[in-house]
Protein backbone atom coordinates (compact mmCIF):
# COMPACT_ATOMS: atom_id res chain seq x y z
CA UNK A 1 0.00 0.00 0.00
CA UNK A 2 1.04 3.51 -0.82
CA UNK A 3 0.75 6.89 1.03
CA UNK A 4 -1.52 8.09 -0.82
CA UNK A 5 -3.68 4.92 -0.84
CA UNK A 6 -4.11 4.60 3.33
CA UNK A 7 -4.51 8.20 2.85
CA UNK A 8 -6.96 7.62 0.64
CA UNK A 9 -8.83 4.70 2.35
CA UNK A 10 -8.21 6.65 5.75
CA UNK A 11 -10.02 9.92 4.58
CA UNK A 12 -13.20 7.91 3.05
CA UNK A 13 -13.62 5.60 6.28
CA UNK A 14 -13.54 8.73 8.19
CA UNK A 15 -15.51 11.62 7.12
CA UNK A 16 -13.48 13.76 10.45
CA UNK A 17 -10.71 13.71 8.48
CA UNK A 18 -9.49 16.09 6.04
CA UNK A 19 -6.53 16.38 3.75
CA UNK A 20 -4.60 19.96 3.34
CA UNK A 21 -1.61 21.15 1.48
CA UNK A 22 0.21 24.26 0.68
CA UNK A 23 0.54 24.12 -3.08
CA UNK A 24 2.69 20.36 -2.82
CA UNK A 25 0.42 17.73 -4.38
CA UNK A 26 2.89 15.42 -4.74
CA UNK A 27 1.74 12.94 -1.94
CA UNK A 28 -1.88 13.45 -3.03
CA UNK A 29 -2.63 13.91 -6.43
CA UNK A 30 -5.65 11.60 -6.79
CA UNK A 31 -7.14 13.04 -3.83
CA UNK A 32 -8.84 16.33 -4.93
CA UNK A 33 -11.32 14.40 -7.43
CA UNK A 34 -11.82 11.89 -4.41
CA UNK A 35 -12.76 13.65 -1.55
CA UNK A 36 -14.40 17.22 -3.13
CA UNK A 37 -14.55 19.89 -0.23
CA UNK A 38 -12.70 17.46 2.11
CA UNK A 39 -9.61 18.76 0.20
CA UNK A 40 -8.24 22.00 0.66
CA UNK A 41 -5.21 23.12 -1.06
CA UNK A 42 -4.35 26.82 0.55
CA UNK A 43 -1.72 27.83 -1.89
CA UNK A 44 2.03 28.50 -0.86
CA UNK A 45 1.02 29.73 2.25
CA UNK A 46 1.98 27.29 4.98
CA UNK A 47 1.11 29.69 7.63
CA UNK A 48 -2.20 30.23 6.53
CA UNK A 49 -2.58 26.60 6.43
CA UNK A 50 -1.40 25.47 10.11
CA UNK A 51 -3.82 28.43 11.09
CA UNK A 52 -6.97 26.78 9.23
CA UNK A 53 -6.33 23.53 10.14
CA UNK A 54 -6.21 24.29 13.46
CA UNK A 55 -9.07 25.54 13.59
CA UNK A 56 -10.80 22.43 12.19
CA UNK A 57 -9.57 20.68 14.54
CA UNK A 58 -11.44 22.77 17.17
CA UNK A 59 -14.37 21.46 14.89
CA UNK A 60 -13.34 18.07 15.51
CA UNK A 61 -11.73 17.53 12.28
CA UNK A 62 -8.64 15.69 11.83
CA UNK A 63 -6.40 17.55 8.99
CA UNK A 64 -3.59 15.67 7.38
CA UNK A 65 -1.43 18.50 6.57
CA UNK A 66 1.41 18.52 4.10
CA UNK A 67 3.97 20.90 2.45
CA UNK A 68 7.89 20.55 1.52
CA UNK A 69 9.50 19.89 5.30
CA UNK A 70 11.59 22.75 5.16
CA UNK A 71 8.90 24.80 4.81
CA UNK A 72 6.56 23.08 7.29
CA UNK A 73 8.59 23.24 9.93
CA UNK A 74 10.41 26.52 9.99
CA UNK A 75 8.20 28.79 7.67
CA UNK A 76 5.29 27.81 10.05
CA UNK A 77 6.81 27.29 13.03
CA UNK A 78 5.51 29.90 15.46
CA UNK A 79 1.71 28.69 14.23
CA UNK A 80 2.73 25.00 14.74
CA UNK A 81 4.04 25.84 18.52
CA UNK A 82 1.21 28.20 18.81
CA UNK A 83 -1.58 26.75 17.78
CA UNK A 84 -0.94 23.14 17.71
CA UNK A 85 1.29 22.24 20.16
CA UNK A 86 0.09 24.68 22.99
CA UNK A 87 -3.26 24.15 22.22
CA UNK A 88 -2.52 20.54 21.72
CA UNK A 89 -4.57 20.11 18.77
CA UNK A 90 -4.58 16.61 16.38
CA UNK A 91 -2.93 17.92 13.58
CA UNK A 92 -1.35 15.68 11.36
CA UNK A 93 1.80 16.92 9.24
CA UNK A 94 3.36 15.56 6.48
CA UNK A 95 6.69 16.50 6.19
CA UNK A 96 7.89 15.86 2.22
CA UNK A 97 11.27 15.48 1.47
CA UNK A 98 13.09 15.59 4.38
CA UNK A 99 16.98 15.07 4.84
CA UNK A 100 18.44 14.13 2.31
CA UNK A 101 16.03 13.11 0.64
CA UNK A 102 15.62 16.62 -0.82
CA UNK A 103 18.65 15.68 -2.77
CA UNK A 104 19.47 18.17 -5.05
CA UNK A 105 18.04 20.76 -3.78
CA UNK A 106 19.87 23.85 -1.73
CA UNK A 107 20.15 24.49 1.70
CA UNK A 108 16.58 26.17 1.78
CA UNK A 109 14.93 23.59 0.91
CA UNK A 110 16.44 21.11 2.92
CA UNK A 111 15.41 20.07 6.78
CA UNK A 112 17.90 18.91 8.37
CA UNK A 113 17.16 20.44 11.64
CA UNK A 114 13.27 19.42 11.17
CA UNK A 115 14.07 17.38 14.54
CA UNK A 116 15.47 19.37 16.76
CA UNK A 117 12.75 21.67 15.83
CA UNK A 118 9.95 19.91 16.03
CA UNK A 119 10.37 17.78 18.93
CA UNK A 120 10.87 20.78 21.34
CA UNK A 121 7.47 22.10 20.76
CA UNK A 122 5.12 21.25 23.77
CA UNK A 123 2.78 18.21 22.85
CA UNK A 124 3.93 17.72 19.42
CA UNK A 125 5.07 13.68 18.30
CA UNK A 126 7.39 13.45 16.29
CA UNK A 127 7.83 10.27 13.81
CA UNK A 128 10.93 9.23 11.23
CA UNK A 129 9.86 6.25 9.45
CA UNK A 130 12.45 3.85 7.41
CA UNK A 131 10.69 3.56 4.03
CA UNK A 132 7.12 3.12 2.70
CA UNK A 133 6.68 0.04 4.17
CA UNK A 134 7.42 1.72 8.35
CA UNK A 135 5.27 4.76 6.76
CA UNK A 136 2.38 2.85 6.07
CA UNK A 137 2.72 0.51 9.18
CA UNK A 138 3.33 3.65 11.31
CA UNK A 139 0.36 6.46 10.10
CA UNK A 140 -2.81 4.35 11.24
CA UNK A 141 -1.81 5.04 15.06
CA UNK A 142 0.24 8.39 14.29
CA UNK A 143 -3.56 9.52 13.02
CA UNK A 144 -5.76 7.90 15.26
CA UNK A 145 -3.85 9.71 18.43
CA UNK A 146 -5.11 12.73 19.76
CA UNK A 147 -1.74 14.36 19.87
CA UNK A 148 -0.38 16.56 17.32
CA UNK A 149 2.25 14.77 14.86
CA UNK A 150 5.24 15.65 12.52
CA UNK A 151 6.12 12.66 10.00
CA UNK A 152 8.99 12.43 8.11
CA UNK A 153 7.12 11.02 5.06
CA UNK A 154 9.78 8.40 3.37
CA UNK A 155 8.06 6.86 0.36
CA UNK A 156 11.27 5.23 -0.81
CA UNK A 157 10.31 1.47 -1.60
CA UNK A 158 12.90 -1.27 0.25
CA UNK A 159 12.61 -4.84 0.27
CA UNK A 160 12.51 -4.72 4.02
CA UNK A 161 9.47 -5.58 5.76
CA UNK A 162 8.73 -3.91 9.26
CA UNK A 163 7.50 -5.28 12.09
CA UNK A 164 3.98 -3.42 13.68
CA UNK A 165 4.50 -0.52 14.72
CA UNK A 166 3.82 0.54 18.47
CA UNK A 167 3.84 4.16 19.72
CA UNK A 168 7.00 4.84 21.78
CA UNK A 169 8.75 1.77 20.63
CA UNK A 170 11.84 1.35 18.65
CA UNK A 171 12.60 -1.80 16.15
CA UNK A 172 14.87 -3.67 17.25
CA UNK A 173 16.47 -5.62 14.04
CA UNK A 174 19.87 -7.20 15.66
CA UNK A 175 21.32 -7.12 19.02
CA UNK A 176 25.23 -6.77 18.96
CA UNK A 177 27.85 -6.86 21.50
CA UNK A 178 30.58 -4.79 19.69
CA UNK A 179 28.38 -2.04 17.85
CA UNK A 180 24.81 -1.28 18.24
CA UNK A 181 23.79 1.15 15.32
CA UNK A 182 20.66 3.79 16.19
CA UNK A 183 19.08 5.44 12.75
CA UNK A 184 16.10 6.86 11.87
CA UNK A 185 14.52 7.44 8.04
CA UNK A 186 16.55 7.80 4.92
CA UNK A 187 19.53 6.27 6.07
CA UNK A 188 18.25 2.37 7.42
CA UNK A 189 18.79 1.58 4.32
CA UNK A 190 22.52 2.07 4.44
CA UNK A 191 22.45 1.09 7.97
CA UNK A 192 21.65 -2.22 6.61
CA UNK A 193 24.69 -2.58 4.26
CA UNK A 194 27.04 -1.39 7.09
CA UNK A 195 26.10 -3.89 9.11
CA UNK A 196 26.79 -6.84 6.79
CA UNK A 197 30.20 -5.51 6.57
CA UNK A 198 30.97 -5.25 9.68
CA UNK A 199 29.44 -8.64 10.78
CA UNK A 200 31.80 -9.89 7.76
CA UNK A 201 34.31 -8.26 9.74
CA UNK A 202 34.04 -10.63 12.58
CA UNK A 203 32.08 -7.97 14.88
CA UNK A 204 28.22 -8.55 16.84
CA UNK A 205 26.64 -5.87 15.48
CA UNK A 206 23.09 -4.73 16.54
CA UNK A 207 20.81 -1.91 14.60
CA UNK A 208 17.75 -0.18 15.63
CA UNK A 209 15.29 1.61 14.02
CA UNK A 210 14.35 4.36 16.36
CA UNK A 211 11.28 5.29 14.03
CA UNK A 212 9.71 7.11 16.89
CA UNK A 213 11.57 9.99 18.00
CA UNK A 214 9.13 11.55 20.42
CA UNK A 215 8.20 9.98 22.26
CA UNK A 216 11.33 7.90 22.10
CA UNK A 217 12.33 4.31 23.65
CA UNK A 218 14.49 5.48 26.02
CA UNK A 219 14.43 1.07 26.99
CA UNK A 220 15.99 0.40 23.88
CA UNK A 221 18.67 3.08 24.39
CA UNK A 222 19.77 2.00 27.68
CA UNK A 223 19.80 -1.25 26.89
CA UNK A 224 21.93 -1.33 24.12
CA UNK A 225 24.08 1.04 25.74
CA UNK A 226 24.56 -1.68 28.48
CA UNK A 227 24.91 -4.64 25.96
CA UNK A 228 27.44 -3.11 23.26
CA UNK A 229 30.70 -1.39 23.63
CA UNK A 230 29.85 1.09 20.89
CA UNK A 231 26.67 3.15 20.49
CA UNK A 232 26.70 4.60 16.98
CA UNK A 233 24.08 7.32 16.24
CA UNK A 234 23.22 8.04 12.34
CA UNK A 235 21.16 10.03 10.76
CA UNK A 236 20.25 12.81 7.76
CA UNK A 237 20.05 15.62 10.53
CA UNK A 238 22.23 18.50 11.66
CA UNK A 239 24.32 16.61 14.94
CA UNK A 240 23.01 19.30 17.37
CA UNK A 241 19.82 18.26 18.45
CA UNK A 242 18.78 14.81 16.74
CA UNK A 243 19.36 11.49 17.49
CA UNK A 244 22.65 11.93 19.02
CA UNK A 245 21.24 15.07 21.42
CA UNK A 246 18.32 12.03 22.17
CA UNK A 247 20.82 9.50 23.08
CA UNK A 248 22.58 11.95 25.47
CA UNK A 249 19.67 13.40 26.99
CA UNK A 250 18.60 9.54 28.15
CA UNK A 251 21.68 8.69 29.23
CA UNK A 252 22.10 11.74 31.17
CA UNK A 253 18.27 11.38 32.47
CA UNK A 254 19.49 7.80 33.76
CA UNK A 255 23.08 8.55 34.93
CA UNK A 256 24.57 6.36 32.66
CA UNK A 257 28.06 6.21 30.47
CA UNK A 258 28.38 5.07 27.14
CA UNK A 259 30.77 5.25 24.48
CA UNK A 260 28.94 7.11 21.43
CA UNK A 261 30.21 7.63 18.02
CA UNK A 262 28.33 10.65 15.92
CA UNK A 263 27.42 10.49 12.81
CA UNK A 264 25.30 12.86 11.26
CA UNK A 265 25.74 16.58 9.02
CA UNK A 266 28.07 18.99 11.58
CA UNK A 267 27.06 21.84 10.86
CA UNK A 268 26.94 22.58 7.23
CA UNK A 269 24.38 21.76 4.61
CA UNK A 270 24.83 19.14 1.99
CA UNK A 271 25.46 19.48 -1.24
CA UNK A 272 22.67 19.51 -3.66
CA UNK A 273 22.84 16.63 -6.20
CA UNK A 274 20.64 13.42 -7.34
CA UNK A 275 20.70 11.14 -4.34
CA UNK A 276 23.57 8.63 -4.63
CA UNK A 277 25.89 11.20 -5.49
CA UNK A 278 24.95 12.87 -2.21
CA UNK A 279 25.36 9.88 -0.08
CA UNK A 280 29.00 9.43 -1.47
CA UNK A 281 30.21 12.92 -1.29
CA UNK A 282 28.83 12.97 2.51
CA UNK A 283 30.27 9.81 3.53
CA UNK A 284 27.12 8.28 3.87
CA UNK A 285 26.81 5.18 1.80
CA UNK A 286 26.43 2.00 4.12
CA UNK A 287 30.24 0.95 3.00
CA UNK A 288 31.35 4.32 4.14
CA UNK A 289 29.37 3.98 7.51
CA UNK A 290 31.37 0.68 8.21
CA UNK A 291 34.91 2.11 7.10
CA UNK A 292 33.93 4.75 9.88
CA UNK A 293 32.71 2.15 12.16
CA UNK A 294 35.74 0.00 11.95
CA UNK A 295 38.28 3.35 11.91
CA UNK A 296 37.19 4.87 15.42
CA UNK A 297 36.70 1.35 16.90
CA UNK A 298 40.67 1.23 16.05
CA UNK A 299 41.23 5.32 16.93
CA UNK A 300 42.38 5.60 20.70
CA UNK A 301 40.36 8.72 20.99
CA UNK A 302 37.00 7.84 20.38
CA UNK A 303 34.69 10.92 21.18
CA UNK A 304 32.39 9.87 23.98
CA UNK A 305 29.34 10.87 25.79
CA UNK A 306 30.73 10.78 29.41
CA UNK A 307 27.87 11.00 31.94
CA UNK A 308 29.48 9.94 35.37
CA UNK A 309 27.12 7.22 37.33
CA UNK A 310 26.34 9.27 40.97
CA UNK A 311 26.31 6.82 44.18
CA UNK A 312 23.75 7.35 46.64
Amino acid sequence: MTYQELLTQTALDNEQVIVMTAENRALVRNLPGILGKRFIDTGITEQTMIGAAAGLALRNRIPVVHALAAFLTMRAFEFVRTDLGIADLPVKLSGFIPGLLSDANGPTHQAIEDIAIMRGIPNLTVFAPADEDDLVKMLPQIWESQSPAYTRINTRKTAYVHTPFEMGKAEVIAEGTDVTILTYGLLFEQALVAVDMLKAEGLSVGLINMRSLKPVDEEAILKAAASSKMLVTLEDHFQTGGLYTIVAEVLLKNQRTAKVMPIALDEKWFRPALLPAVLEHEGLTGKQIAERILGQRTNQQQPEILISEFSE
